[in-house]
């Protein structure tokens, strides 16, 4: 209604303009947020909105930073590498759902913070790629060419992906996927009932939950250069 678009409206102007309004700590402070926030969004997808519990969330962020530095580093460029970290991670959240459509409550948490446990051994053990303990430094994002060097460059490319992910989420839970997310959440029996395959939109939702974490990842990792597994425990 208006008054929503009047608020969201101002709250939009604040964000575009803070390069300008604010230093640079506080800039990037507010990048982290952004950053996070698109994690989140992922996270409220599968957990409110959907039932399931994770607690081994972290390994897909983990996921996407990786994968952002592996392919960054190999030369290709930031939306293609983007899209190479949100579709890695939407498959190992594909894997991870698996589980969940034998187990619930408890159980669940308890196999998804042992998936977590595992992936963060993973990013240790595979030196080859993730460079192990010692980490690996990540290069600056590059458009085609345009490379996103300044802190201000690389808030705004944060701040409209965010925008687009929260906009992609509030379309997807008016939508039909949306609503039987809800139904599995409120009783998954009567979801059932109602003709609603569970294991499919289990499954999806974990995979995009996974995916947006993905996005998050990836975006950490250009925003800190440099990454090692302790981060994503």
């Amino acid at each position: 209604h208006g008054g929503q678009r009047f608020w969201y409206g101002l709250l939009l102007l604040a964000l575009v303009t803070a390069p300008w309004l604010i230093d640079e700590y506080w800039l990037a402070q507010l990048t982290f947020i952004l950053i996070y926030g698109i994690a989140g969004l992922g996270l409220m997808l599968l957990a409110g909105f959907t039932g399931q519990f994770s607690i081994g969330h972290a390994a897909f962020l983990g996921v996407g930073a990786y994968t952002q530095a592996v392919f960054t580093g190999m030369g290709v460029p930031f939306p293609i590498a983007l899209a190479l970290a949100a579709g890695i991670a939407a498959a190992v959240g594909v894997v991870v759902g698996l589980p969940a459509l034998r187990v619930t409550g408890i159980y669940l948490a308890i196999a998804t913070i042992a998936f977590g446990f595992i992936v963060e051994e993973g990013f240790a053990r595979w030196e080859s790629v993730t460079g192990g303990n010692s980490g690996m430094s990540v290069k600056s994002p590059n458009l085609f060419g345009w490379e996103l060097g300044s802190g201000a460059e690389f808030y705004l490319l944060c701040l409209v992906i965010t925008v687009v992910a929260t906009l992609g989420i509030l379309n997807l839970l008016r939508s039909s996927t949306g609503r039987a997310f809800v139904a599995i959440r409120d009783s998954e029996i009567s979801a059932q009932s109602m003709g609603i395959n569970l294991a499919r939109y289990k499954t999806l939702s974990f995979s995009i939950s996974a995916a947006l974490a993905g996005i998050a990842g990836a975006l950490y990792a250009h925003k800190l250069r440099f990454i090692s597994p302790e981060q994503f425990n």
